[in-house]
């Protein structure tokens, strides 16, 4: 009997923010599989398919919340619901990710038929430039980054009764992403798209499919190799240019074009100050940071424990473009 297989005949799982990003693909893999699924989530499902999955619930909202684990009774649970912006100034703009998570994991306890628990967190729980030394050496990268920080403290703190494990997930892309179809793919698609010269950063990023892969083998592995563990989710450190010009090719034919740094810095000033004025523009401060710094995580533990990613990063392009047209996003493609 394969994994699939024994999970079918055990696992009853609750997603917390099935409707996201991630969750979108979430539940596209584990309602193939038969597994019994309920997405719990505030927002209505990106796919049409997906709605006798849903129901709807604020994470902060504490009693409908418990009523819903009561009355479906998990075996396991993905918590991915969150606020994933940076643009919140305080704490309290990311009740989601404290209270809601705090919120969540007193649901499991009540509940009581919790066996598996993973916390999504995030990389931004340490700046780029910050190699944690261990699970709770801290150093934030925006308010979201800190709200996240805490609330792996409160999953520590509250120790639920159950195997738990906490993921960070790298910067995740692919299919159903929120923003990089009207942001990055766009500009590159309407050749608006510059890239610094020079060196290229090292980054962190994953393939939407290769980290739902990744939650399916924390589910699947003996208890007492992941449980209380931080594992940080993605594929290996990629040089920058790599994905960028990757995603070039296979929207407009040809890389992306180079233009020197300081120009790129300068265009990044350019947009701070007209968001001051609420105007958007293709680029400022932080993503030209992004463009240029390192930002690497430990990956070869997460490999060393579930294997590394099988979908390769041209295979993950070629997905995500196709997508993109079927969607209507783009008009071609040259994959």
């Amino acid at each position: 009997m394969d994994s699939l297989q024994r999970m079918e005949s055990v696992m009853r799982l609750l997603v917390t923010g099935g409707s996201g990003f991630i969750g979108t693909h979430v539940v596209d893999f584990y309602s193939a599989a038969g597994i019994p699924i309920l997405n719990v989530d505030i927002r209505p499902p990106k796919k049409k398919c997906h709605e006798k999955y849903w129901q709807r619930c604020d994470i902060l909202e504490e009693e409908h919340l418990e009523r819903v684990f009561v009355n479906f009774r998990p075996t396991h649970v993905l918590h991915l619901a969150a606020r994933t912006d940076t643009f919140g100034r305080t704490l309290e703009d990311y009740k989601a990710n404290t209270l809601g998570t705090r919120n969540v994991l007193e649901a499991v306890r009540r509940c009581g038929s919790v066996d598996r628990l993973i916390i999504t967190s995030t990389q931004f729980v340490c700046r780029p430039g910050k190699i944690p030394k261990h699970e709770l050496d801290f150093a934030p990268f925006t308010v979201y980054g800190e709200s996240k920080a805490e609330s792996e403290r409160i999953t520590r703190n509250f120790d639920p009764d159950c195997i738990w494990a906490i993921i960070r997930p790298t910067n995740i892309w692919g299919p159903w992403h929120p923003r990089y179809p009207f942001e990055f793919w766009r500009i590159l698609t309407k050749g608006l798209y510059f890239h610094p010269d020079g060196r290229s950063p090292i980054r962190c990023y994953g393939y939407v499919r290769n980290v739902v892969a990744q939650i399916v083998k924390i589910f699947e592995l003996e208890g007492q190799k992941v449980h209380k563990k931080v594992i940080y989710v993605g594929d290996p450190p990629i040089e920058l240019i790599k994905w960028v010009d990757g995603f070039a090719k296979a929207l407009t034919g040809k890389k992306a074009r180079r233009v020197p740094k300081w120009c790129v810095h300068f265009l990044a000033y350019v947009g701070d100050i007209v968001s001051l004025l609420n105007f958007r523009f293709p680029i400022h401060s932080a993503r030209f940071r992004s463009m240029t710094e390192d930002y690497i995580v430990p990956m070869e533990p997460t490999f060393h424990l579930l294997g590394y990613p099988q979908i390769s990063l041209e295979d993950g392009i070629r997905e995500t473009v196709i997508w993109l047209k079927k969607q209507g996003f783009v008009k071609r493609i040259y994959v």
